[in-house]
């Protein structure tokens, strides 16, 4: 990213030898992003994060589809993250007809119950591919193959799975796919939307419109530097996804096993196989979760929840949504195990908990 701050300056826009620097640089990354999902370049729209693609996912594809005396219908799910969760609410206000389908006790939607929602009129599903709190996997094959046999387009938030599990948009027969740089290694503010160059085409309308950019889609000048660090993060991602998958899954249950040996009260949330790699969300059964983030926050980076919903007040309603009390909520931590997370790392986090919530629960008692 650095030339593209400090040297190389040019808007890919511009016809001229410095503009055509950076077209070639975003047009290597838009490679290298198609490549992580098995799509193919031309399907890639550059937005600022994973946020603003669900909404021109959503938003954009109602506009073009819907009819004014039926606005359609929409079905999404109860865990969905906030970003796709308010934009359903809104196009409910709207006058577009919502399904939320619920969740088991692992956070998994019910594939057949998916399948009775489905009416003529239904033009999208949204369905996440990993949870962002809880780390459970939705049913991606089977959400494909029955919705392989409607009309509806299957929209996916990827932020989480992108880079950390294999995805094929072309083999799981999706539609629209979310992206967030961040999530994967890249710089912040960056993301990117999968748009299927499926027939009939899909025509999304755009949010922002002025320049014509990303074929009219998403006008405004490109962000190079975090383009190519996207492009960047996707290349290293599809390099060490299983090696790197297979190192989180040791850590993660090195860490599970010395927690759950030493404190037998702990709840495990989500599902127990069908999850991501580097996900822990653990309820610490009458302990207050507030206490021991204020216990361990000097020195251990953890979350009560999602990162982007710490400003609201409330339990989670993933948490609440797989059967946890608001107690049982508020007694929940969740662990983010990545690249740059080492054993020994793992073996500190373990015993500081043990020894924080030995101590929380004495005082409590």
């Amino acid at each position: 990213m650095i030339p593209f701050y400090t040297t190389d300056f040019g808007n890919p826009s511009s016809a001229h030898p410095f503009g055509w620097r950076a077209k070639q640089a975003t047009e290597a990354s838009r490679s290298e992003v198609a490549s992580l999902i098995g799509a193919s370049p031309r399907e890639i729209v550059f937005t600022s994060g994973a946020t603003e693609a669900n909404n021109l996912a959503l938003r954009g594809l109602l506009e073009r589809v819907s009819d004014p005396h039926n606005r359609g219908h929409l079905i999404t799910g109860v865990t969905e993250h906030p970003a796709v969760l308010d934009v359903c609410d809104t196009l409910e206000l709207q006058g577009v007809d919502v399904t939320r389908l619920p969740v088991d006790a692992h956070g998994q939607i019910d594939a057949g119950q998916l399948r009775d929602s489905l009416r003529p009129d239904t033009f999208l599903v949204s369905l996440m591919a990993a949870n962002n709190e809880i780390g459970t996997l939705h049913p991606l094959a089977e959400i494909g193959s029955i919705l392989s046999d409607h009309p509806a387009l299957w929209h996916c938030d990827a932020a989480q799975a992108a880079g950390k599990i294999p995805i094929d948009v072309k083999a799981l027969g999706i539609d629209l796919l979310s992206i967030s740089a961040h999530k994967l290694y890249g710089p912040k503010g960056q993301g990117a939307l999968y748009v299927s160059r499926r027939r009939p085409a899909i025509r999304l309308a755009p949010l922002q419109e002025g320049g014509g950019q990303e074929r009219g889609i998403r006008s405004g000048t490109l962000n190079v530097p975090g383009i190519v660090g996207l492009g960047t993060a996707c290349e290293l991602a599809a390099s060490e996804m299983q090696g790197e998958a297979e190192r989180l899954q040791r850590l993660r249950d090195r860490l599970v096993s010395h927690l759950t040996t030493n404190l037998p009260q702990l709840r495990i949330n989500g599902h127990p196989e069908q999850r991501l790699p580097g996900c822990v969300s653990i309820c610490f059964d009458g302990v207050d979760g507030r206490d021991l983030l204020l216990q361990l926050q000097q020195d251990v980076a953890l979350s009560a929840g999602a990162a982007c919903a710490s400003g609201h007040a409330g339990p989670s309603h993933v948490l609440a949504s797989v059967g946890l009390s608001d107690e049982q909520a508020a007694s929940t931590l969740r662990f983010g195990l990545g690249r740059g997370t080492t054993t020994q790392q793992i073996d500190t986090v373990a015993e500081r908990v043990v020894e924080v919530c030995t101590r929380v629960s004495a005082l409590a008692s």
